[in-house]
């Protein structure tokens, strides 16, 4: 299997608009003016590594993951392009984009944008970072703004560069109005849908999550399962759940066919990402068993 969505930090200091975010012990961190658990608690020096992740996902399974960036925890630039270095097989990792200039590419798969939460929201007036990716033959991964809000620049941009391969994160922002236009933008030839933060989404109904299940199963009639990914958005789902559960609640489900959870859970990333050789890692029981 295959994480299409996952963040890792040694030390987290971004920005929640103009306020601070940082770690304050016990997986907590000041988000702007208030505090939020960020990390599962017993992660108490606030350092998201990425042997930590390693031993979830070899658990769990997950033989590959996709390491995307948010402004909330600063730019990883640095520690990701080490991760990619000493990790290649296992890992995919994004340079993050942040406006006032276009980011070093150099070891990168791709490059992040936070749509949402960019000052300027229209991507025509980024068309320099969708170029840059598109010459180097990056992907592009991108967390959009509610909505419709900006479906019809990202359109634009994915019509203007047909060979970009764009990825677009949190399915759509499935439980907000008009989420639907943003999945079909994955009927363009070189635009796919990944689910990074579908758990947080509907945590409301909380796991097995049969309403995430529909709204796969609504994707997939739009857009095609072939355009769909998983993403658990580690580590800030793992609050809620663990992150077995945040593939489970797909692997469970006898709504989906073993071929489309094949394809959700492993096909689709390891060809948009273009992962090659991934460890075949055996079931271990654990002690609940």
């Amino acid at each position: 299997m295959i994480d299409a969505h996952a963040h890792l930090w040694l030390c987290q200091k971004g920005k929640l608009g103009d306020l601070p975010v940082y770690d304050i012990g016990g997986g907590r961190s000041m988000f702007g003016n208030e505090i939020r658990q960020m990390l599962p608690p017993y992660m108490t020096d606030g350092v998201n590594s990425a042997e930590r992740f390693l031993a979830n996902m070899d658990f769990a399974g997950v033989g590959g993951a996709v390491l995307t960036q948010e402004y909330i925890d600063g730019n990883q630039d640095a520690y990701l392009k080490q991760v990619r270095t000493s990790q290649p097989e296992r890992f995919r990792v994004t340079c993050l984009y942040e406006e006032k200039s276009l980011p070093d590419t150099e070891g990168f798969d791709g490059i992040k944008l936070c749509g949402g939460r960019m000052a300027d929201t229209d991507f025509t007036h980024h068309e320099d970072v969708f170029r840059l990716a598109a010459e180097k033959d990056m992907f592009i991964a991108i967390d959009m703004a509610d909505g419709d809000i900006q479906t019809g620049s990202l359109r634009e941009m994915a019509r203007t560069y047909p060979n970009l391969r764009i990825a677009i994160g949190h399915f759509g922002m499935v439980t907000r109005p008009k989420w639907q236009e943003q999945i079909k933008l994955a009927r363009l030839d070189n635009v796919s849908i990944e689910s990074g933060g579908i758990t947080w989404l509907f945590n409301d109904e909380y796991y097995p999550y049969p309403s995430a299940i529909r709204a796969i199963l609504e994707a997939r009639d739009i857009c095609g399962m072939e355009k769909l990914m998983w993403g658990s958005d580690y580590p800030r789902t793992m609050t809620a759940i663990t992150y077995l559960m945040s593939l489970d609640f797909v692997t469970g489900s006898k709504e989906l066919t073993g071929t489309e959870k094949d394809m959700f859970l492993h096909s689709n990333a390891r060809c948009f990402y273009r992962f090659g050789v991934l460890p075949d890692l055996p079931r271990i029981h654990h002690m609940a068993e």
